[in-house]
């Protein structure tokens, strides 16, 4: 019933996104970037600036990804930030928890709810979130806005309905400087998808400096909605390529040889990426960047981690800059909310709706896709602690996938696989999914030789 009332909701908001672009009536994306001519003297959202403040153990690197999938992955991955706070960890006889070791946060989608959300607010996050967000029907509320008559005579679009009822229900006028604030949080990398260049973007200073402007008066509702912003359904957030400036990023990017990385050699994919963000100083064929769905490009946010290391010089000079030394326990976590849903084409020999086709095609690629980015991320993450390990220590690397296929009881697996993607969940669907979240965490075999492998007494030495 709930996927029939949904899929209901998407063919009458589509239709009238549909009426409303062939009404003639210009649609215009608000422009929220400013421009920066110099990057020196910023204290602005990026790696170079970025302190943790983490005061925990110093044998561990900790690095997770949440990726899309609506109300779903935002479930899910809240979970697992649940088991990770219920985690005790020993150090110099105190305890705290494994939560307090996370270093970065990489999220597309319904993934960057949460993470930005606690980015900004920390443990906060467990007795708020699921109110402000997860008990919440943000379907309706969007409907509602986008059936408005005021929408009919304005320049605004879907997007800035979206935008207005997360700023009013979540981020309430938080910006960037406002993550930089927060010194004992993870490094948070939310991500869209730049639908002119075809490569991921990142909310973070580097990429808004290939841009000549500052991210730190940026509205952390607006960048959520583009890492959420599914295409048709939702326009794209849109940023000015502003002209004039000169920076470390840019210089970088120019003087880049890409046969100083060995990985570009055997991959088209950083080839492609380096290049596309080379683009960006066409200021004048590339004067706007318009950003959708960060799961076009990247749906478990992996692909970020990865990028930013093997374009970024190595995994060691990527933990430097990210304020954390090389440890001795290299652990990513994944935490992969795609479904396997049973379409009922299958039952029949009439032709399928669009939907259905659309539906079962998207998931196909998705499901390929995401294959591709695990098994190259099981090898990387292999050879980063082999890398790491020549320093002076051995490394050890734990690469911990987190999906629905590990979920034992075929009745739940079930239940989980047909819940839509959507930021609508009822109250069974949002229980089933933490439970679940915390529960894959905890049980997974990879999890648990980390906790066994901490508890050894040479993980608290120097």
């Amino acid at each position: 019933m709930h996927r029939l009332r949904f899929a209901s909701r998407f063919k009458i908001t589509l239709a009238l996104g549909i009426s409303l672009v062939t009404s003639g009536c210009a649609t215009y994306g608000i422009i929220d970037n400013s421009s920066q001519t110099s990057s020196d003297g910023q204290q602005n959202y990026s790696m170079l600036d970025y302190n943790s403040g983490h005061k925990g153990r110093d044998d561990v690197t900790v690095i997770m990804s949440f990726s899309g999938g609506g109300s779903r992955a935002a479930a899910l991955s809240y979970g697992v930030l649940q088991a990770l706070r219920d985690t005790p960890l020993e150090l110099e006889g105190q305890q705290h928890s494994l939560l307090s070791e996370v270093d970065m946060i990489s999220s597309v989608s319904g993934g960057s709810f949460t993470a930005a959300y606690y980015g900004l607010h920390g443990e906060r996050i467990f007795s708020d979130f699921e109110d402000d967000f997860l008990r919440r029907d943000y379907v309706t509320e969007w409907v509602y806005g986008v059936l408005s008559p005021l929408l009919w005579f304005s320049n605004r679009g879907r997007t800035d309905i979206a935008t207005g009822i997360y700023e009013q229900r979540l981020f309430r006028g938080a910006t960037f400087a406002d993550l930089q604030q927060r010194q004992d949080a993870p490094f948070i990398v939310i991500n869209a998808s730049d639908l002119g260049a075809g490569i991921r973007f990142s909310f973070i200073q580097e990429y808004f400096d290939l841009l000549c402007s500052n991210i730190a008066d940026y509205p952390i509702a607006r960048a959520v909605t583009a890492s959420s912003a599914v295409p048709v359904m939702l326009n794209p957030v849109v940023l000015k390529n502003h002209k004039g400036c000169l920076n470390p990023i840019q210089n970088y990017l120019r003087e880049l040889n890409e046969e100083d990385i060995a990985e570009a050699k055997l991959s088209p994919h950083l080839h492609d990426t380096i290049t596309a963000m080379r683009s960006y100083a066409a200021k004048d064929e590339r004067q706007y960047i318009h950003l959708v769905d960060g799961g076009i490009t990247d749906n478990l946010g992996l692909m970020a981690f990865y990028e930013m290391v093997e374009i970024g010089g190595g995994i060691e000079k990527f933990l430097t800059r990210l304020g954390a030394q090389p440890s001795k326990h290299l652990v990513v976590i994944s935490v992969n909310a795609s479904t396997k849903p049973q379409y009922d084409i299958e039952q029949s020999n009439k032709i399928p709706d669009i939907e259905p086709t659309i539906g079962a095609v998207t998931d196909t690629q998705l499901h390929r896709y995401n294959a591709a980015t695990i098994s190259l991320m099981r090898r990387t993450i292999d050879r980063w602690g082999h890398e790491l390990s020549s320093s002076g220590q051995q490394v050890k690397p734990y690469f911990i996938e987190i999906s629905f296929d590990g979920v034992q009881q075929e009745q739940r697996r079930g239940f989980i696989n047909q819940i839509p993607t959507s930021l609508s969940l009822n109250k069974e669907q949002a229980d089933t999914l933490i439970h679940v979240g915390s529960e894959l965490l905890r049980y997974d075999p990879v999890f648990k030789q980390l906790l066994e492998d901490l508890q050894q007494p040479s993980s608290n030495q120097d």
